[in-house]
Protein backbone atom coordinates (compact mmCIF):
# COMPACT_ATOMS: atom_id res chain seq x y z
CA UNK A 1 0.00 0.00 0.00
CA UNK A 2 1.24 3.46 -0.85
CA UNK A 3 2.45 5.31 2.32
CA UNK A 4 0.03 8.16 1.67
CA UNK A 5 -2.99 5.87 1.43
CA UNK A 6 -3.74 5.53 5.20
CA UNK A 7 -3.68 9.32 5.59
CA UNK A 8 -5.97 9.73 2.59
CA UNK A 9 -8.35 7.12 3.98
CA UNK A 10 -8.43 8.86 7.37
CA UNK A 11 -9.18 12.21 5.72
CA UNK A 12 -11.94 10.62 3.67
CA UNK A 13 -13.46 9.09 6.80
CA UNK A 14 -13.23 12.42 8.59
CA UNK A 15 -14.97 14.20 5.69
CA UNK A 16 -17.69 11.55 5.59
CA UNK A 17 -18.18 11.85 9.36
CA UNK A 18 -18.38 15.65 9.07
CA UNK A 19 -20.91 15.35 6.25
CA UNK A 20 -22.99 12.89 8.28
CA UNK A 21 -22.95 15.17 11.34
CA UNK A 22 -23.92 18.18 9.19
CA UNK A 23 -26.85 16.29 7.68
CA UNK A 24 -27.88 15.07 11.12
CA UNK A 25 -27.77 18.56 12.59
CA UNK A 26 -29.66 20.10 9.68
CA UNK A 27 -32.33 17.47 10.17
CA UNK A 28 -32.60 18.50 13.81
CA UNK A 29 -33.50 22.06 12.87
CA UNK A 30 -30.17 23.78 13.44
CA UNK A 31 -30.85 26.03 10.43
CA UNK A 32 -34.42 26.92 11.37
CA UNK A 33 -33.53 29.99 13.41
CA UNK A 34 -31.48 31.83 10.75
CA UNK A 35 -34.04 30.83 8.11
CA UNK A 36 -36.92 32.23 10.17
CA UNK A 37 -34.85 35.31 10.97
CA UNK A 38 -34.45 35.98 7.24
CA UNK A 39 -38.17 35.36 6.65
CA UNK A 40 -38.98 37.92 9.34
CA UNK A 41 -36.69 40.49 7.71
CA UNK A 42 -38.22 39.80 4.30
CA UNK A 43 -41.73 40.22 5.71
CA UNK A 44 -40.66 43.49 7.34
CA UNK A 45 -39.27 44.73 4.01
CA UNK A 46 -42.72 44.23 2.49
CA UNK A 47 -44.29 46.28 5.28
CA UNK A 48 -41.82 49.08 4.54
CA UNK A 49 -42.46 48.85 0.79
CA UNK A 50 -46.21 49.18 1.16
CA UNK A 51 -46.02 52.09 3.58
CA UNK A 52 -43.61 53.80 1.18
CA UNK A 53 -46.05 53.18 -1.67
CA UNK A 54 -48.74 54.94 0.34
CA UNK A 55 -46.43 57.84 1.18
CA UNK A 56 -45.63 58.24 -2.52
CA UNK A 57 -49.33 58.57 -3.38
CA UNK A 58 -50.06 61.28 -0.82
CA UNK A 59 -48.50 64.38 -2.50
CA UNK A 60 -50.63 63.91 -5.63
CA UNK A 61 -53.69 63.16 -3.52
CA UNK A 62 -53.24 66.30 -1.42
CA UNK A 63 -52.59 68.39 -4.52
CA UNK A 64 -55.76 67.11 -6.19
CA UNK A 65 -57.93 67.70 -3.12
CA UNK A 66 -56.42 71.15 -2.65
CA UNK A 67 -57.47 72.08 -6.18
CA UNK A 68 -61.12 71.55 -5.24
CA UNK A 69 -61.10 72.20 -1.50
CA UNK A 70 -58.32 74.67 -0.71
CA UNK A 71 -60.34 75.94 2.24
CA UNK A 72 -59.81 72.61 4.04
CA UNK A 73 -56.38 73.84 5.03
CA UNK A 74 -56.32 72.26 8.48
CA UNK A 75 -57.08 68.78 7.18
CA UNK A 76 -54.61 69.07 4.31
CA UNK A 77 -51.89 70.32 6.65
CA UNK A 78 -52.51 67.43 9.05
CA UNK A 79 -51.95 64.93 6.22
CA UNK A 80 -48.79 66.67 5.03
CA UNK A 81 -47.34 66.83 8.54
CA UNK A 82 -48.25 63.22 9.34
CA UNK A 83 -46.61 62.06 6.11
CA UNK A 84 -43.48 64.08 6.89
CA UNK A 85 -43.26 62.51 10.35
CA UNK A 86 -43.79 58.99 9.04
CA UNK A 87 -41.23 59.30 6.25
CA UNK A 88 -38.61 61.10 8.35
CA UNK A 89 -37.88 58.00 10.42
CA UNK A 90 -34.77 56.13 9.27
CA UNK A 91 -36.03 52.56 9.08
CA UNK A 92 -34.32 49.30 8.17
CA UNK A 93 -34.33 45.73 9.50
CA UNK A 94 -32.47 46.83 12.65
CA UNK A 95 -35.81 48.17 13.90
CA UNK A 96 -36.79 44.54 14.56
CA UNK A 97 -34.40 44.52 17.51
CA UNK A 98 -35.60 47.88 18.85
CA UNK A 99 -39.16 47.59 20.26
CA UNK A 100 -39.31 51.28 21.17
CA UNK A 101 -38.45 52.38 17.64
CA UNK A 102 -40.93 49.90 16.18
CA UNK A 103 -43.68 51.38 18.38
CA UNK A 104 -42.70 54.89 17.25
CA UNK A 105 -42.89 53.79 13.64
CA UNK A 106 -46.30 52.19 14.16
CA UNK A 107 -47.58 55.31 15.95
CA UNK A 108 -46.43 57.56 13.08
CA UNK A 109 -48.11 55.34 10.49
CA UNK A 110 -51.32 55.17 12.55
CA UNK A 111 -51.38 58.96 12.77
CA UNK A 112 -51.01 59.17 9.00
CA UNK A 113 -53.84 56.64 8.55
CA UNK A 114 -56.07 58.80 10.74
CA UNK A 115 -55.20 61.97 8.83
CA UNK A 116 -55.96 60.26 5.51
CA UNK A 117 -59.31 59.02 6.81
CA UNK A 118 -60.27 62.57 7.78
CA UNK A 119 -59.23 63.81 4.34
CA UNK A 120 -61.49 61.24 2.71
CA UNK A 121 -64.41 62.35 4.87
CA UNK A 122 -63.80 65.95 3.75
CA UNK A 123 -63.85 64.86 0.10
CA UNK A 124 -67.45 63.71 0.53
CA UNK A 125 -68.52 67.38 0.72
CA UNK A 126 -67.19 68.17 -2.76
CA UNK A 127 -69.10 66.47 -5.63
CA UNK A 128 -66.76 67.90 -8.26
CA UNK A 129 -63.78 66.41 -6.46
CA UNK A 130 -65.46 63.03 -6.08
CA UNK A 131 -66.08 62.86 -9.84
CA UNK A 132 -62.58 64.03 -10.84
CA UNK A 133 -60.76 61.31 -12.79
CA UNK A 134 -57.42 61.98 -11.17
CA UNK A 135 -58.96 61.79 -7.71
CA UNK A 136 -60.80 58.58 -8.61
CA UNK A 137 -57.54 56.99 -9.80
CA UNK A 138 -55.69 58.05 -6.65
CA UNK A 139 -58.59 56.85 -4.53
CA UNK A 140 -58.41 53.41 -6.15
CA UNK A 141 -54.62 53.23 -5.72
CA UNK A 142 -54.83 54.28 -2.09
CA UNK A 143 -57.51 51.72 -1.33
CA UNK A 144 -55.42 48.99 -2.97
CA UNK A 145 -52.37 50.10 -1.02
CA UNK A 146 -54.24 49.99 2.28
CA UNK A 147 -55.17 46.38 1.47
CA UNK A 148 -51.54 45.57 0.66
CA UNK A 149 -50.45 47.16 3.94
CA UNK A 150 -52.92 44.99 5.81
CA UNK A 151 -51.61 41.82 4.12
CA UNK A 152 -47.97 42.81 4.67
CA UNK A 153 -48.60 43.54 8.35
CA UNK A 154 -50.40 40.21 8.78
CA UNK A 155 -47.55 38.32 7.10
CA UNK A 156 -45.02 40.11 9.30
CA UNK A 157 -46.95 39.28 12.47
CA UNK A 158 -47.08 35.61 11.43
CA UNK A 159 -43.35 35.55 10.55
CA UNK A 160 -42.40 37.04 13.91
CA UNK A 161 -44.68 34.51 15.63
CA UNK A 162 -42.94 31.59 13.91
CA UNK A 163 -39.50 33.00 14.75
CA UNK A 164 -40.33 33.68 18.41
CA UNK A 165 -41.89 30.23 18.79
CA UNK A 166 -38.80 28.56 17.34
CA UNK A 167 -36.36 30.17 19.77
CA UNK A 168 -38.59 29.47 22.77
CA UNK A 169 -39.42 25.81 22.12
CA UNK A 170 -37.46 22.55 21.82
CA UNK A 171 -35.18 21.94 19.94
CA UNK A 172 -34.90 25.53 18.72
CA UNK A 173 -34.33 26.76 22.27
CA UNK A 174 -31.21 24.60 22.52
CA UNK A 175 -29.78 25.77 19.18
CA UNK A 176 -30.59 29.36 20.16
CA UNK A 177 -28.65 29.12 23.42
CA UNK A 178 -25.72 27.33 21.78
CA UNK A 179 -25.34 29.13 18.46
CA UNK A 180 -27.75 32.04 17.96
CA UNK A 181 -27.94 33.76 21.34
CA UNK A 182 -27.37 37.15 19.67
CA UNK A 183 -30.78 36.82 17.97
CA UNK A 184 -33.37 38.11 20.42
CA UNK A 185 -37.10 37.58 20.69
CA UNK A 186 -38.91 40.18 18.61
CA UNK A 187 -41.85 42.50 19.07
CA UNK A 188 -44.47 42.97 16.40
CA UNK A 189 -47.42 45.20 15.60
CA UNK A 190 -50.16 45.15 18.18
CA UNK A 191 -53.15 43.59 16.45
CA UNK A 192 -56.15 41.87 17.98
CA UNK A 193 -56.99 38.45 16.60
CA UNK A 194 -60.29 39.55 15.09
CA UNK A 195 -58.77 42.57 13.32
CA UNK A 196 -55.35 41.35 12.18
CA UNK A 197 -56.51 40.16 8.78
CA UNK A 198 -58.76 43.13 8.02
CA UNK A 199 -57.68 46.10 5.95
CA UNK A 200 -58.00 49.54 7.55
CA UNK A 201 -61.21 51.25 6.48
CA UNK A 202 -60.74 54.10 4.01
CA UNK A 203 -64.12 55.68 3.44
CA UNK A 204 -64.32 57.30 0.04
Amino acid sequence: MHPAMPSLVRRSHALLALLFISLLLSGCGINNIPRLDEETKAAWAQVENQYQRRADLIPNLVSTVKGFAAQEKETLTAVIEARAKATSMQIDSSILDNPEKLQQFEAAQSKLSGALSRLMVVSERYPDLKSNQNFLALQSQLEGTENRISVARRDFILAVGRYNTEIRTFPGKIWHSMMYSELKQRETFKATADKADQAPQVNF
